[in-house]
């Protein structure tokens, strides 16, 4: 079975095939690449839910009524910055969209924020639309920490800046296995793994 993925994003397209392999489920993960590419989509919900539904009704849109389609909107969330960058994250650094911006922009805004104040998770919303409409959402969170620097050469986005709890290197740092496991993503992949075998 096919699950067409609504992002832009080779990473996330890479990481999703991933987990559906390690977790046993039988579907093929299919980027928005496949089949055209994602369509522009303005993501002003302010709500990760909101802009995980914008993006899958986006998509879903060009694809036949019986296609099922899995969008994700994510992001890390500073305790010290009011729960920033947030839904932001893509953004963080302006409209462009610039991951390695990004990075730079919240290693620079939290420049000199002690350790005890750099308390941050990741939290990942996994919307899924099949035929006829049906929706479901699937919510996935790790708590950590913000390094001062970035570490790690592997990874997407923040995680060379994030240490989750339990461990002492970054997500870029972890290799996607520990990564897959443990991360927002993958536990928000989890809960959607649980849900389709129970329907099954």
């Amino acid at each position: 079975m096919k699950l067409y993925l609504a992002s832009g994003n080779a990473h996330k397209a890479q990481e999703m095939n991933a987990l559906a392999a390690a977790s046993g489920l039988a579907v093929e993960i299919v980027s928005a690449k496949a089949v055209g590419g994602m369509p522009p989509v303005e993501e002003d919900t302010g709500t990760f839910i909101g802009n995980a539904r914008k993006k899958a009704l986006a998509l879903k849109a060009k694809l036949p009524t019986d296609a099922w389609v899995l969008a994700d909107d994510s992001g890390v969330c500073v305790e010290e910055l009011g729960g920033a960058p947030g839904v932001e994250s893509a953004y963080f650094a302006g409209p462009q969209g610039d991951s390695a911006a990004n990075l730079r922009k919240l290693v620079e805004v939290m420049r000199g924020v002690p350790a005890e104040r750099r308390r941050a998770c990741f939290l990942c919303v996994l919307l899924l639309i099949g035929p006829g409409g049906a929706e479901e959402i699937f919510e996935g969170r790790c708590e950590g920490r913000l390094l001062d620097e970035p570490r790690g050469g592997t990874g997407f986005g923040y995680d060379p800046l994030f240490v989750p709890d339990g461990y002492a290197a970054s997500y870029a740092e972890l290799g996607d296995d520990i990564k897959n496991k443990i991360s927002h993503r993958g536990r928000a992949w989890a809960a959607m793994v649980e849900w389709w075998r129970d329907r099954s």
